[in-house]
């Protein structure tokens, strides 16, 4: 860089020069976090390489559901790597990821290039439960460390890098085909080595910080969010360009440095902050130089004349009462109910604590229904259209709607929360009520198929999918606390798994299948498997229904927690890390030399410095 090795002669000796200070800094730490949650995305385009699965092993699609299932049970149960992250520090947990994803997908990608021979579904089912999972150790390292350090700002945090991860699939596609063409085996090589190389370049950057307020945080965060939003309005043009017209390499490696130049763009603002508050720090270190330091004083303390406990004393015991073993038990009993009693709502819960609450329960059904009807229609788009009688492309633009607006989902619940709850006290778990509510909109457009309204409607489920995820999060982190929110945020995530198997797989497959063998449309693959079709709008009418109706269920049962904490989002939910940050900032303002030098004076005369 061209400020590399700048130092100002004000400042200390030893003083950080300008590029370590920026790359030490809090905002460069977001934007490696965004770097990181962008390449997290190998999960979402399992359907581009799925294919390349299915011819090279031979496997039917039965087995290659079973592979989808073991990618979806890793990349939403992070329970491990949110235990890990609370004894460890970030860079534990991203080197960790690192190392999962690497193997994970390296060995997918041996396998399919003939570089492994005779490997059994269960090996790869192990393989992609691996790399999947290490996608839950990026987004705990990264977004749970980030959420710590801007405690007052997790609304609008979550909103963001959440947002990255709705992007990461858009932007590996964009970027893969630049490298490797249309080569779906590469593009396996490309997701094992690109996310494991950047969290290993940002173990030395994503870290815990001190809180420290920042008059224009809010602004910085609305500069990253236009960022953003130029680039999910840009994959969303290209996106539907490329599915209209072929492209080229040179147009592919044209649209993937467009790309690569929206990712770095945030860099200027980290820049531009980060030299602000260099010059702020060189400004002070003049002041307290200019400053004569006043003369230091010294505090004697008299020692005060307490009792002594004499070895004789100590060995005297209270005879023993016939009452020890009740005292006892009654001990346990008290320390069994303390451990199960819940602290007040804000502060910092243990695990278990969280666990049993029935905030959590109340949160984590109505996520239930909420997440695993929206991800039910997204997993069945495809076959959605296809029974609608959509052609192909159509269809191919409605898993681009999704994606981009699943991002503009993630941004709106993120920094929209934030406001409301800010300027007018509207709680979250309200707006997560709303969130359910709109989303029965496009399920009962799906269920009665409303001739080409499946383009709303894949609108309104990526919108709300998205939206779903940083509201769940923040509210663990307002009601539960910080201080096991790793483990507490993948318990969240949980949710999603078995929301899609309940609804997906055990109401929406079962009854397309039923439908399917009404009509008798059935073909048989080349592995002898019988393959079924459904045709029409009652293929999903009934499925939908229900989805609507478990998803309206979700709703009224979100009202229990926005009436259990009104009181609490009605009063400061964020006074406490406000008080800690301008404390920590008159410590840091205070200059060293004014500090007072206490003395005690021992019972033997002399003086000891503190």
């Amino acid at each position: 860089m061209v400020f590399a090795g700048i130092q100002s002669s004000s400042s200390p000796s030893g003083h950080q020069n300008l590029t370590v200070h920026i790359l030490r800094g809090r905002w460069f730490m977001v934007f490696a976090s965004f770097l990181i949650l962008a390449a997290s995305g190998a999960t979402y385009i399992f359907s581009i390489y799925s294919p390349v699965l299915k011819t090279s092993l031979g496997y039917n699609q039965q087995t290659l559901n079973t592979l989808s299932f073991f990618k979806d049970l890793g990349a939403n149960v992070g329970i491990l790597s949110g235990l890990i992250n609370e004894v460890t520090p970030a860079w534990v947990v991203l080197t960790m990821g690192a190392g999962m994803n690497l193997f994970g997908y390296l060995m997918i990608y041996l396998a399919i290039t003939k570089r492994l021979s005779h490997v059994p579904v269960w090996q790869m089912c192990l393989y992609i439960l691996i790399g999947a999972n290490s996608q839950t150790f990026a987004n705990t390292g990264a977004l749970v460390t980030c959420v710590k350090n801007f405690p007052e700002s997790r609304g609008i945090v979550l909103g963001l890098l959440k947002a990255f991860v709705g992007l990461s699939g858009a932007i590996i596609t964009q970027l893969y085909p630049a490298l490797y063409g249309n080569d779906a085996k590469a593009l396996v090589l490309f997701i094992a080595w690109l996310p494991a190389a950047i969290s290993i370049v940002s173990i030395n950057t994503v870290r815990i910080m001190k809180v420290v307020r920042q008059a224009n945080e809010a602004k910085v965060f609305y500069s990253f969010l236009y960022i953003i939003l130029a680039l999910a309005g840009y994959l969303m043009v290209i996106i539907i360009i490329e599915k209209t017209l072929p492209s080229s390499r040179v147009e592919y490696s044209l649209s993937a440095a467009l790309v690569l130049l929206f990712l770095a763009s945030p860099l200027y603002v980290v820049i531009r902050e980060e030299l602000i508050l260099w010059k702020k720090k060189i400004q002070a270190n003049k002041n307290q130089n200019q400053n004569p330091p006043p003369p230091l004083s010294i505090t004697v303390e008299k020692p005060t004349d307490q009792k002594q406990e004499t070895p004789q004393e100590k060995t005297v015991k209270e005879p023993s009462s016939p009452s020890s073993a009740n005292s006892s038990k009654r001990f346990s009993l008290a320390s069994l109910i303390k451990t199960f009693k819940a602290p007040e709502r804000g502060e910092d819960y243990s695990i278990l604590q969280a666990l049993v609450s029935i905030d959590m329960i109340v949160l984590f059904f109505a996520t239930i229904c909420g997440v695993g009807g929206t991800l039910t229609a997204i997993d069945n788009m495809g076959q959605i259209g296809q029974s609608l009688g959509y052609p192909q492309r159509s269809i191919s633009t409605f898993v681009s709607l999704i994606s981009i607006w699943n991002c503009l989902g993630r941004l709106t619940s993120g920094f929209l929360s934030e406001i409301l709850l800010a300027k007018f006290k509207f709680p979250r778990p309200l707006m997560l009520t709303g969130v359910l509510v709109l989303s029965c909109l496009g399920h009962l457009l799906i269920a009665f198929g409303v001739p080409n309204s499946l383009y709303f409607a894949s609108v309104v489920i990526g919108f709300c999918f998205g939206a779903q995820w940083p509201l769940l999060f923040a509210i663990i982190s307002e009601i539960f606390g910080l201080k096991y929110y790793s483990t507490l945020y993948n318990f969240g995530g949980v949710a999603s798994p078995i929301g899609s198997y309940i609804l997906n797989v055990k109401v929406t497959g079962l009854l397309y299948d039923r439908e399917a063998e009404k009509m008798n449309l059935s073909t048989v693959t080349t592995s002898g498997a019988k393959d079924l079709t459904c045709i029409g709008v009652q293929c999903f009418r009934l499925s939908f229904l229900i989805i609507t109706g478990a998803t309206i269920l979700g709703a009224l049962v979100s009202l229990i927690l926005v009436a259990r904490t009104r009181k609490f989002y009605q009063g400061d939910i964020y006074k406490k890390f406000r008080e800690a940050a301008e404390k920590e900032l008159q410590v840091e303002m205070k200059p060293p030399s004014t500090t007072s030098i206490q003395s005690k004076e021992s019972s033997e005369g002399h003086v000891t410095k503190e």
